[in-house]
């Protein structure tokens, strides 16, 4: 496939992106660009949701991941049922009874000024890093299809990628997001149903020889019993369920777009639906990531050192020009389709939960308030380039592995501030709250350094989530004041 035909696929694509930015947001303010006027389908918010929550890591890295993890993924996916549950009978009915822009405002009602700044603190570095881990996929993908041909820098390539989203998503914010995530989604599993058929063909075979093919291949088992290992199934349920928690609940990038439904019902049969839609769409994705392997044996094609390449070397360098394209379609809508709405996510919490966006006051000068929100927007736009950067330098595992890792570290605080409020009636020392928060991290990765040998052989996985919350629900036990709250 030529430099000049991706760049073409590209413009072209993107282009359609920028005439639905300007469609949506020809009359916008902050309410439209932090909530959409609550007024968004809940029907395209959850469809929508679908291409955010699994973005360009799952396009790439869930099927590259198969070689080394099976089908164990599958385990997490499970788990994520229950987490999603709990977000729309508990978590969403607390939001929109508070009417929340930012959801981090409820830790302001429920413990005290400094809970609430370093729910939000944690929120923009859980988000930053994993906007950045995103990005750094797409910008590789463009890398090898364009930019090594005409030896442009990696640089470049991620300074062009951040540059897309900020164009078609300045001005919208989430109502615009709200739309071109839909087509994003559409555009993603396109690919994914169009990759597999193709290699089908390539393979000659039908669909139930292809079921057959990845039920027998050594790509297929679901569930992991050595409670030894990171893959256990109880460890990887249970860390599904509160990873769905606090990637989905707990993160404003994800309840912004919920919070734009017109009412509690809708926004919860939109959990309902994006709930059970991902179990399928991720098995699809680990189906695909069999068939890539069972191909690239059955044509001797040596696989990439790198799981993560797997996918873009078959589609760019194997596969036939419109599976290419495809393919590119499809890793390009998955990564802007979670990276667009966190850099608008962003920018929502650091304008309302930083500099009061939301309170009365601030509202009637709409030309200072805009044009300090598009500033806030582009410096997210540099922090994001800055750290993809940082992350090219220092990575080399699967990029799956490497968000659900940083995740344990920095959502664990947010899981232990909101279980104490939900779960307790306790008032605490509202000042000490940032020292257990920072504590409890850096505790919880010490532990995992040395777990086999504190823990007789035990490995940490995901579930570190866990620990890190619960070292913070402990901590705050000694925060607690004598008087009860009311909330």
């Amino acid at each position: 496939m030529s430099p000049q035909l991706v760049v073409t696929v590209i413009f072209i694509y993107f282009s359609v992106l920028i005439l639905i930015s300007f469609l949506t947001s020809r009359t916008t303010d902050s309410s439209t660009f932090f909530t959409g006027n609550r007024q968004s389908p809940w029907y395209l918010v959850a469809f929508g949701m679908i291409g955010a929550s699994l973005s360009g890591v799952t396009f790439i890295s869930v099927p590259g991941w198969v070689a080394s993890t099976q089908f164990g993924y599958m385990q997490m996916v499970l788990g994520y049922l229950v987490g999603y549950a709990f977000i729309g009978l508990i978590l969403m009915p607390l939001y929109y009874r508070l009417n929340l822009i930012s959801i981090y405002q409820y830790l302001e009602d429920r413990f005290g000024f400094w809970s609430y700044k370093t729910g939000a603190f944690f929120f923009l570095i859980s988000r930053i890093v994993g906007a950045s881990f995103r990005l750094f996929l797409v910008a590789g993908v463009l890398q090898i299809a364009i930019f090594d041909t005409w030896e442009i820098s990696f640089h470049v390539t991620v300074a062009i990628t951040i540059g897309l989203i900020w164009l078609y998503t300045f001005r919208g914010g989430i109502k615009t997001i709200v739309w071109t995530d839909t087509l994003q989604t559409l555009f993603m599993l396109l690919a994914v149903v169009i990759v597999i058929k193709n290699i089908n063909i390539e393979l000659d075979m039908g669909f139930a020889q292809m079921v057959t093919s990845v039920k027998e291949s050594s790509f297929s088992q679901v569930f992991f019993w050595d409670w030894n290992e990171s893959s256990h199934f109880i460890k990887q349920f249970l860390s599904g369920a509160f990873i769905a928690i606090v990637m989905t609940g707990l993160d404003q990038d994800m309840m912004q777009k919920n919070l734009t439904c017109k009412n509690i019902g809708e926004a919860q049969k939109n959990m309902f639906w994006f709930s059970i839609v991902l179990v399928v769409v991720n098995l699809l994705f680990l189906c695909l990531g069999a068939m890539l392997y069972i191909y690239s044996q059955s044509k001797g094609i040596p696989i990439p050192e790198r799981s993560d390449d797997l996918f873009p070397v078959l589609a760019l360098q194997h596969f036939d020009v419109f599976t290419g394209i495809v393919f590119l379609l499809g890793i390009i809508a998955a990564a802007y389709s979670s990276a667009d709405s966190a850099l608008t996510s962003l920018t929502t919490s650091f304008c309302v939960d930083f500099l009061n966006f939301q309170r009365e006051e601030t509202l009637e000068n709409v030309k200072s308030q805009r044009n300090l929100r598009l500033l806030i927007h582009l410096g997210f736009s540099i922090i994001l380039f800055a750290v993809i950067i940082i992350f090219k330098s220092l990575n080399n595992d699967a990029v799956i592995s490497s968000v659900f890792k940083a995740a344990g570290y920095t959502y664990g605080p947010l899981l232990g501030l909101y279980t104490f409020g939900l779960f307790t009636n306790f008032k605490l020392r509202d000042w000490a709250v940032p020292i257990v928060c920072i504590l409890s991290p850096a505790i919880s990765y010490y532990l995992n350094l040395n777990s086999e040998q504190f823990f007789n052989g035990y490995k940490f996985g995901f579930e570190i989530l866990l620990v890190n919350g619960g070292l913070t629900f402990l901590g705050l036990l000694l925060l607690i004041k004598k008087e009860r709250a009311t909330l």
